[in-house]
């Protein structure tokens, strides 16, 4: 059943007093719904679940292999030859054509699975208050009006205003972006409020890291923020890649072309006089030979090879056009938190009244170190303030390190857990500060107070208090700071403050740390958050943030350097995502910050020449992005999106190719992607992308190799339709070409090894046709010397007194030859031969051998002389072959040399 908001009317939750939503919801703050209601709720509502995705049957799936124009052709002219009795030729077609279908079924994107993994995420179980009783139920049972507790650990299981709160942060990014936890309060804020700065309200699939709270349901099943997530991405058109796009105009002007050439086939020959089968069979001939029937399996085959390389290389790529997509990636747009960071808060730089000591090492991992302006490691019993500053972040904390398998993560805040591991760096490990600080009493945190209290008993029975908070209240709340010999000394505030500014100057984020001695008598219930006041000494402050992953920055540059360019678009707040662009040299060319606020201020084309000029968007929305991705594709632009939260899941859909993050990214993000990044590592779109153009230069390479074959093929017949001459080549050897010379000699261009210097050429123009002018003349060039050539050598050997059956052979192995000797060419379609290394691709070698072994069983062995209308020739004719083969060789040399410049 699809859900009916209650009330039905659109309400801005956030902008209204608790108490006005709770009364608009018809609920109760203390006693919840009664379950009567909360039954009838749910019979008109609906479940709180997001609605299921239909998806097409196996048998349309497999249907729509089949709607290509070359494929058309293809299953006509099978149905033709079978009419005309010729069972063999009608065979060949048929098979080729179920192999290309059967391949391409099987690779055929599943996108729609991104729907199934959102309602994965949401499903969890809640603690509802009904009647005046706490109960513990499904979160698809929940109804608009329900009251809900919440504490942490639990999963938010449906979109809720805060109605009361102790202490509550909120996980949020994989919904925002956000890349630290928020703290939640229940104050009213302004309607515009974004979804990220809402404070007030708590969303479905949340994670609570810290605190409690209770909440009434304001939003369930399909009208919550998930759920308008899910319809973006269920709403969301998957585009076709730049490679099937070229591939599919490229065949429908292959199509029409050889269609045209058939018909004037079967035209001319009708009008003079020749019997209508044979001209049908002649055109169907034509058909078959100018179709490149191997292009299908080659582009399979060679996307394949690409996609086994991105994994070697930690990516792994769900559907294979896109493989080569990322080599036409004109611009990435990169997500920040998780895919250029490490998704790891970390401790980077500590002040203390003596000096500031640097951190060393990244992530949770306990492994690093602590040091002073000099370089040294820092001595903590010289420098008592360093020793409590690490002491009290420690202490005054609820984080816990987990190591599992040889992997560091951890439970809590990751603010808290960064403290906790700059600590243990410095050999203060959470063991050991609980047995020597045990804590008999804690001030939560709340976002009124910005700060967390503890209190400790240390030996003797002496007590301590330790706090952490925001620079400027706990800076207030000091009357000394600690110097390194541990004695309080008249504070410097001004120098405090000035800290924290250079500190946040650097991107970090910067809390301050304080201890207080009270007197051992001292109670416990003297200890609330009005005595500390004017009590504590101030010990330091530790600065984190998320650091970039180790190879963002190179692989930034690397990116560019290929003309892709790079943007961050992101959730999170714009000073910290541009300090993060800054680091990475991101910023390094100029470009623009904004939010997404600020470009939706915009009209069109000025939104579009902004988003042209910016480098970071920050605060942006799954909407958003969304837009971002469709404007710049509306440029002119292949767009690669990368991120790891449900809020990206969208655009990632939208993009030509969407990038996920494997290790620490959501299941939604990686179901909506076209590839996945196993270790989350920015880096490894770059080698990506790198195998992405080798792909497509092979793709390319093998169009080049075929279609003079074909052409060639098909124009022969053409020529000798119209002179009303013996074909040189019957349709059956013609299908002996194609089908051996594509699997022996083109599938062996899939195995190329990538050209020097291909991450420093320009991406493809997204409008660049897959024929080029000089790919086109090169074709041309090539069909012209088998169609001379082959009539040359046929009409040759019939005059040297051969006979028919030998004159064919002479022609098919002059075909083959010519094929085999420029496939070497083909290698590099720009330098010599010799630029790709002799034997730096041993299938060839192996191919070409291959080939020679089918040419000499076709030629000489008897049984296949009787199926394939072939004899025997003489070593001389071998001469004239070869001779033939090494003239093209030469020409085509020439010709590179002479276009060059056009590739």
């Amino acid at each position: 059943m699809s859900l009916t908001v209650w009330p039905p009317a659109a309400v801005d939750h956030h902008a209204l007093a608790a108490d006005e939503v709770v009364l608009l919801m018809g609920g109760d703050p203390l006693r919840g719904l009664r379950e009567e209601e909360a039954a009838r709720r749910l019979r008109a509502c609906g479940p709180n679940e997001l609605p299921g995705a239909g998806r097409g049957g196996a048998l349309r799936r497999w249907l729509n292999q089949f709607r290509n124009p070359l494929i058309y052709v293809l299953l006509v002219s099978g149905v033709v030859t079978a009419l005309l009795g010729e069972l063999v030729d009608s065979t060949v077609i048929f098979a080729v054509v179920l192999v290309n279908a059967l391949v391409g079924h099987v690779q055929e994107s599943r996108a729609e699975a991104a729907l199934d993994g959102l309602r994965a995420m949401v499903r969890t179980r809640a603690r509802a208050v009904r009647d005046g009783t706490v109960r513990t139920v499904p979160s698809d049972a929940l109804v608009p009006g329900d009251l809900v507790l919440v504490e942490a650990g639990d999963k938010v299981p449906a979109d809720m205003r805060l109605l009361r709160h102790n202490g509550l942060c909120v996980d949020e990014s994989a919904l925002t972006g956000e890349s630290v936890p928020v703290a939640k309060d229940d104050a009213v804020l302004p309607a515009d409020t974004p979804v990220a700065d809402r404070r007030n309200m708590l969303y479905s699939a949340g994670l609570v890291t810290a605190g409690t709270g209770a909440g009434v349901v304001v939003a369930t099943g399909a009208a919550t923020e998930m759920g308008r997530i899910h319809r973006l991405v269920g709403g969301t058109r998957t585009l076709a890649t730049p490679l099937t796009r070229k591939l599919a105009g490229f065949s429908t002007i292959l199509t029409v072309g050889i269609l045209a050439l058939a018909v004037v086939t079967f035209a001319v020959g009708t009008a003079r006089g020749e019997a209508a089968v044979e001209m049908l069979t002649a055109a169907v001939a034509l058909a078959v030979g100018a179709i490149p029937e191997g292009l299908p399996a080659a582009v399979t085959i060679t996307l394949a090879i690409g996609v086994s390389r991105m994994a070697r290389r930690r990516a792994v790529v769900r559907r294979l056009p896109v493989v080569e997509t990322l080599g036409s990636t004109t611009v990435i747009c990169t997500d920040k938190t998780g895919t250029l960071t490490e998704n790891q808060m970390t401790t980077r730089a500590i002040w203390t009244p003596a000096g500031v000591v640097e951190v060393t090492g990244a992530g949770y991992a306990p492994r690093g170190e602590l040091l002073d302006p000099s370089g040294r490691p820092a001595d903590l019993d010289r420098d008592q303030a360093l020793r409590w500053t690490l002491l009290a972040g420690a202490a005054c904390n609820d984080a816990a390190l987990i190591e599992r398998d040889g992997r560091w993560s951890v439970s809590g805040d990751p603010t808290e857990a960064a403290m906790v591991v700059a600590a243990a760096k410095a050999g203060l490990g959470r063991e050991r500060i609980h047995a020597e600080l045990p804590r008999i009493g804690e001030i939560p945190f709340s976002s009124e107070r910005r700060y967390m209290a503890t209190l400790h008993t240390r030996a003797g029975g002496e007590k301590v208090i330790c706090v952490k908070g925001a620079v400027e209240r706990i800076v207030g709340m000091c009357r000394a700071q600690m110097d390194a010999d541990g004695r309080a000394v008249p504070l410097d505030r001004a120098a405090a403050e000035a800290a924290a500014d250079r500190l946040a100057g650097r991107g970090l984020r910067v809390l301050a740390t304080a201890v207080a001695f009270p007197p051992g008598h001292a109670s416990r219930e003297e200890f609330h958050a009005g005595a500390l006041d004017g009590t504590l000494v101030l010990t330091g402050m530790q600065a984190m943030q998320d650091p970039p992953r180790p190879a963002a920055a190179r692989a930034v540059r690397t990116c560019r350097e290929a003309g892709i360019a790079v943007k961050m678009i992101t959730g999170d707040h714009a000073s910290t995502a541009s300090a993060l662009a800054r680091q990475i040299g991101l910023l390094d060319g100029g470009g623009r910050v904004l939010t997404g606020a600020d470009l939706d201020a915009l009209p069109g084309p000025e939104y579009s020449r902004a988003l042209e000029e910016a480098v970071v968007v920050a605060r942006v929305s799954p909407e958003q992005k969304l837009r971002m991705v469709q404007v710049l594709q509306g440029r002119g632009h292949v767009v690669a999106m990368t991120g790891d939260g449900v809020n990206d899941a969208p655009a990632l859909r939208r993009a030509d190719i969407g990038i996920a993050m494997g290790r620490g990214g959501t299941e939604v993000a990686r179901d909506a992607a076209d590839m996945v990044l196993v270790d989350d590592d920015f880096a490894t779109i770059e080698a990506a992308a790198e195998e992405g153009r080798g792909v497509f230069d092979n793709i390319t390479k093998f169009i080049a190799w075929t279609l003079p074959t074909n052409i060639g093929e098909g124009m022969v017949i053409l020529v000798a339709v119209l002179l009303g001459l013996t074909l040189p080549i019957l349709p059956v050897q013609i299908l002996w070409i194609n089908m051996t010379t594509a699997v022996l000699l083109g599938l062996m261009l899939a195995f190329e090894p990538k050209e020097e210097g291909i991450m420093r050429r320009p991406p493809r123009a997204p409008d660049r046709p897959l024929l080029t002018g000089a790919l086109v003349t090169r074709v041309l060039v090539v069909s012209a010397l088998l169609v001379g050539g082959a009539w040359w050598l046929f009409r040759w050997e019939l005059a040297d007194g051969a006979g028919m059956a030998e004159a064919r052979t002479a022609a098919i192995n002059l075909f083959v030859a010519v094929q085999a000797f420029y496939l070497f060419s083909c290698r590099s379609l720009t330098g010599p031969m010799r630029r790709s290394g002799v034997f730096a691709n041993r299938w060839i070698w192996g191919g070409v051998g291959l080939q020679l072994l089918a040419q000499l069983a076709i030629t000489y062995w008897a049984p296949m002389n009787t199926v394939f209308q072939t004899a025997p020739i003489a070593g001389h004719t071998w001469l004239r072959v070869l001779a033939l083969a090494l003239l093209a060789t030469v020409i085509v040399t020439v010709d590179k040399r002479l276009r060059r410049a056009h590739w």
